[in-house]
């Protein structure tokens, strides 16, 4: 798969804990991004942050640190992103979802590149 120069960012927030049809949030959205065909998708467990809520999310806190940040980023083409958010949106109850333009150096697979 090939993408071009200009790509785009789609970052996900949520909660660690969120869940959809009884299976980890985090994991339905990846393995949606997989089944659309999407360039990749990488998560991120976050060590401290707050949301619309403004409830402390740290795993300092016991009780608070089972359901820590994640973001899911992926990269793609904008056209690519846009119909995957209008898939997977109203399937989140809670979180944030931005959009911003990238600037993609290389995206390859067990290939060097050319001297």
């Amino acid at each position: 798969m090939m993408l071009p120069a200009e790509g785009y960012l789609l970052r996900i927030f949520i909660g660690e804990s969120d869940r959809h049809d009884g299976k980890l949030l985090h994991e339905w959205i990846v393995m949606k991004a997989r089944e659309e065909g999407l360039a990749g998708a990488t998560v991120m467990r976050g060590m401290l942050g707050f949301g619309a809520h403004s409830r402390l999310h740290t795993f300092k806190i016991e009780r608070l640190s089972q359901d820590l940040p994640i973001i899911i980023e992926i990269v793609d083409t904008r056209e690519k992103l846009e119909k995957f958010l209008a898939l997977i949106d109203n399937e989140i109850e809670e979180g944030m979802a931005t959009l911003e333009e990238v600037r993609i150096h290389f995206y390859r697979a067990g290939q060097k590149p050319n001297d």
